[in-house]
């Protein structure tokens, strides 16, 4: 078995000996164009980005030797393309960094921080200028019926099917597509992985850098163009998805604001703030709109602070937040004791970074919650607390916020294998109705909806993570040495932190009764780092290294479908590239799917035989959409660049699989036309 270790690269032949007011100032340069996106530009990290600045850096890295920092940064960084940049930028970089934690100067890693936090790039506002013509409101009823020409939300509709009604393309024609126009989006500032929004003929796009278009969906003509900022972004800085309602497109920034657009024009109506951005928080996942209110969850809440994390609702006319629900217990409220000891301050995680769905008829939406962090039970010292309300569903009140149940998937997760991802809404054909959803387990879980019982599971790729189960409740139990694990101690487990599932959603297909579902195979090895229990601190606080998963015979992409009734698998197809986009389904019989190999693919939903292909120009990655103008069909999906481990990982363990490193773009395809 083959392994391949993050950060594994030959020793610098120069280390970083003596640090010069020149050189730092060199790797802050660096720092800030190659490395604040993830790490921040305060050095205070953000999910799998560690922090860089602060006792914990220094709990790893002080008593080292500065070329270990050198070698780990050359043989890992930047995680786009290890080793790509000069070596003399590499020892100007652990300058930078080095004597932002006080090393060989007298500087404190705070007074760093704080001067580099607001070092920012603003937004420059509307840089198009146009109108949206005879745009048409989008009503509460039209969310909850779309049009099957349009695409008015992440996944399409309120179920989260990502299933489009059109049929022009089918089974037998989709060999004959052919691109009508490609737009060329924002490069850099995070991981492009949007979903194109589609309201009468006209595609609303969230690129990366908090940039907002309205382009012609017929001509792939630009009509305006908002560059709200902040450019340089936090974390992973993914914009998933708007959200339409009325006149306005809904916005949830990099940087945990909430905004409003103007639709026909672009403008900003008004923006508040869902969180403090100075404090880590940031969004990744887009808004929905419930019965008039704007619902938003929130990320970066990974390290320890006081206001924990949540999922919110607001005003569209006035963005007044009306509700907020704690995803993580507070000590007073209800499931606070499922914390064991830790106090409000060091309940960490809990984030809610892929959007929700919503049963008009239940008036219930459902959430996942990301795990608690940081990452593994040994370092945050919660033991064998069950940590609500992570790695569960929630099911809640859109009027009020108000819990009507949960389901925790996983008590107290311990190798981040959350369980966040979308939440499907099925009618079974007994009138049963069931909410699916699949975790990086891998573990695809059947609920009913109106009450959160669990119904079933299947596992969809190998895992030994788990060595039982409850089959009346569902509840997993943890192999014994994971549940012994200690600091420093390096765990096997698979799947890795790639997920067996991720946030490429699947896709309902209701013509065959499947849930088709892009899923990933290869395992880790993780290990927990010590971390002081202070505010500020916390972070994700482990090492990974990565290897092939066993029996999978180097495929870590697999495409898989499942019959909603028996949970049995139906077809599946497996590559050496991982899939990198949400799967569309169609009426026409077709389900599409992009890899990070640059191929998008079309395949038939009832045996999952290849139907087309076509080469792009970089990875595709974020969410196809199909729509209709005047009766003529399209299939649209973006490539990109950036995300966290369904990117890293493949790096490291299929290093032979090469994409440019830019290249993000929005992509439409169509039938030629009869002549």
């Amino acid at each position: 078995m083959k392994r391949r270790w993050i950060g594994l690269a030959a020793m610098a032949a120069c280390a970083v000996t003596r640090i010069g007011a020149q050189q730092a100032e060199q790797g802050r340069i660096a720092y800030q164009a190659n490395c604040a996106s993830c790490h921040r530009p305060d050095l205070a990290g953000s999910g799998e980005a560690p922090q860089l600045a602060g006792s914990n850096f220094m709990n790893t890295w002080g008593s080292r030797p500065s070329s270990d920092l050198v070698s780990y940064m050359q043989g890992a960084m930047p995680p786009s393309n290890p080793g790509s940049l000069a070596a003399q930028t590499y020892l100007d970089l652990a300058a930078f960094i080095l004597q932002a934690n006080g090393k060989g100067t007298g500087t404190q890693p705070s007074e760093v921080a704080a001067a580099l936090r607001d070092q920012t790039t603003a937004g420059r506002g509307l840089t198009v200028t146009g109108q949206v013509r005879n745009y048409t409101p989008v009503t509460d009823a039209m969310l909850r019926n779309p049009d099957p020409g349009d695409w008015l939300m992440i996944r399409r509709d309120y179920r989260a099917s990502s299933y489009s009604p059109l049929t022009q393309v089918n089974a037998g024609n989709v060999k004959n597509l052919r691109l009508v126009w490609e737009w060329a989006m924002n490069e850099g500032g995070g991981a492009n992985e949007p979903t194109p929004i589609v309201h009468n003929g006209i595609i609303f796009l969230a690129n990366t850098g908090n940039i907002v278009q309205a382009i012609d969906a017929r001509t792939g003509e630009l009509i305006w163009e908002n560059r709200i900022g902040p450019e340089s972004t936090g974390a992973i800085g993914a914009m998933r998805s708007l959200a339409l309602y009325q006149d306005k497109v809904f916005l949830a920034t990099t940087d945990a604001r909430l905004l409003a657009l103007d639709a026909r024009t672009g403008k900003i109506v008004w923006q508040t703030a869902i969180a403090d951005p100075a404090k880590g928080y940031t969004n990744t996942s887009g808004p929905i709109v419930i019965k008039g209110k704007v619902v938003q969850g929130l990320s970066g809440c990974d390290q320890y602070k006081k206001d924990g994390c949540y999922i919110s609702a607001y005003d569209p006319d006035t963005g007044k937040r009306i509700w907020k629900f704690d995803t993580v217990a507070r000590e007073n409220d209800p499931g606070g004791d499922t914390w064991g000891k830790l106090p409000d301050l060091l309940r960490a995680g809990g984030d809610t970074w892929i959007t929700g769905s919503y049963d008009p008829d239940l008036n219930l939406t459902y959430w996942g919650v990301a795990q608690a962090k940081p990452w593994m039970r040994a370092t945050r010292g919660s033991g064998s607390a069950k940590a609500l309300y992570t790695s569960s569903t929630l099911a809640l009140s859109p009027d009020t916020g108000k819990l009507g149940w949960y389901y925790q998937h996983i008590g107290g997760e311990t190798l981040d294998l959350d369980e966040v991802f979308e939440r499907v809404l099925v009618d079974s054909s007994d009138g049963q109705k069931l909410v699916f959803t699949i975790g990086k387990p891998g573990i695809l879980w059947k609920l009913d909806r109106a009450t959160g019982k669990y119904l079933g599971r299947k596992e969809t790729i190998f895992q030994n993570v788990f060595d039982q189960f409850d089959e009346k409740t569902g509840e997993p139990r943890y192999r014994a040495d994971i549940l012994e694990q200690q600091t420093g101690k390096w765990i096997q487990a698979c799947p890795s932190t790639e997920g067996g599932h991720n946030w490429q959603a699947m896709s309902y297909h209701p013509g065959t009764s499947q849930l088709i579902i892009p899923l990933s195979q290869s395992c880790l090895e993780m290990k927990g780092r010590v971390v002081d229990f202070k505010e500020g601190s916390g972070g994700t606080a482990a090492d990974r290294r990565f290897f092939e998963m066993p029996g999978s015979n180097g495929n870590i992409g697999k495409l898989a479908a499942y019959d909603v009734k028996t949970m049995k698998e139906n077809w599946s197809i497996q590559q050496r590239a991982p899939f990198l986009t949400a799967v569309l389904s169609t009426a026409g019989g077709v389900a599409f799917v992009g890899d990070l190999d640059r191929n998008f693919h079309a395949v038939d939903v009832k045996t999952g035989r290849e139907l087309w292909r076509t080469r792009l120009g970089t990875a595709v990655q974020g969410f196809p959409v199909s729509f209709s103008i005047d009766g003529k069909q399209y299939i649209a999906v973006t490539t990109g660049m950036g995300g966290g481990s369904p990117r890293q990982v493949p790096l490291t363990i299929a290093p032979e699989i090469h994409h440019p490193l830019s290249g993000n773009a929005l992509y439409v395809f169509a039938l030629p036309d009869e002549k």
